[in-house]
């Protein structure tokens, strides 16, 4: 991709960012039309800098940047308005999209779907409805995640064989297998016709709502088993570490529930 000197006012997110210099900041941005940027922002740790209030993680921007080479300058950076910072186990959900993004994305490998996607899983964290459908926001985000990565097989056959899937019997997302029936000791899969499901609202135009609305529909034990099996594919490709959110989030849960994890 041919090096891009100017861009301004692009729709985008911060993933992260870590010092640069004693002042100065790499801020890793999601962009719609960019894809995973890296941008120096000089002078955004002194207290008088426009860009300190405004490069939060978890709130929509526009960002304006220049120059070439791997990490660009960024020029502007303005507040898209409309949300406020999810709190609680929101704000960590939303930092665990943040880390997938971080691990999974190339730079500068634009895939605007996926970020309206992002971008809707944002609202919905941030939103009154966080508590409700934040867990099934997040499924719809993996699968989609997983899916522009190229890294979710059809969910409409069985991977190895092609053989159809049949709505009663069950069947399991494997690491390196694909989708394939269950067998009798496998306690983690979904029948046929809950993965047809999830096939179908992916290919919709509005990917994001269809596939929330299908997993927020199903009883919390088939949440559950979904869960584990994208998180089982997803610290596959990850490189096979536990995701720092990941490992926040249970030792926030031990702190919760001491017993259930003695």
């Amino acid at each position: 991709m041919p090096a891009v000197k100017r861009v301004t006012h692009e729709p985008a997110y911060v993933l992260h960012h870590h010092d640069w210099s004693e002042s100065s900041l790499i801020v890793e941005a999601f962009t719609r039309g960019h894809g995973r940027m890296a941008l120096v922002a000089k002078g955004a740790k002194r207290p008088s800098s426009n860009f300190r209030p405004v490069l939060l993680p978890l709130q929509p921007l526009l960002l304006s940047w220049g120059g070439e080479g791997e990490i660009r300058t960024l020029k502007g950076a303005e507040w898209g308005g409309g949300l406020v910072m999810p709190t609680g186990d929101a704000l960590l959900s939303g930092y665990y999209a943040n880390e997938l993004l971080m691990k999974l994305l190339a730079r500068e490998d634009a895939h605007p779907r996926l970020f309206d996607a992002y971008a809707a899983l944002v609202h919905v964290l941030a939103s009154p409805d966080a508590e409700a459908l934040g867990a099934a926001a997040l499924r719809a985000f993996e699968l989609l995640l997983l899916r522009h990565t190229g890294h979710l097989p059809a969910l409409d056959v069985q991977t190895l064989t092609l053989a159809p899937l049949q709505d009663d019997a069950p069947y399991r997302l494997v690491v390196e297998g694909g989708l394939r029936a269950a067998h009798g000791d496998d306690e983690v899969w979904l029948a046929g016709a809950a993965w047809l499901a999830l096939s179908a609202a992916l290919d919709e135009q509005a990917a994001f709502t269809a596939a929330l609305q299908a997993v927020a529909g199903w009883p919390a034990g088939e949440q559950a088993r979904l869960r584990q099996q994208l998180r089982a594919l997803l610290h596959y490709h990850c490189g096979g570490n536990t995701l720092r959110t990941r490992q926040l989030m249970l030792e926030l849960q031990r702190l919760k529930s001491p017993v259930a994890f003695s």
